[in-house]
């Protein structure tokens, strides 16, 4: 089976580019998304963690506020 698709691979001109292509759409990614963490706003951050433990009246009373 691998021996049928080896040899397709290997009549396509030009087909080593993709792996690389992928590899750095890969890289790219998550460094971005590193970056992205990174930079995250504090604030932000501890308001979204701490959803879960507030119950329905305090957040909809914090959406008032903010808005």
């Amino acid at each position: 089976m691998l021996k049928f698709i080896k040899h397709n691979m290997d009549t396509i001109s030009g087909i080593e580019i993709y792996p690389i292509i992928a590899l750095l759409i890969f890289f790219l990614f998550f460094v971005g998304l590193l970056f992205w963490v990174f930079t995250y706003k504090k604030n932000t951050l501890n308001e979204l963690s701490n959803l879960p433990l507030q119950n329905n009246d305090e957040i909809q009373g914090s959406n008032k506020i903010n808005t």
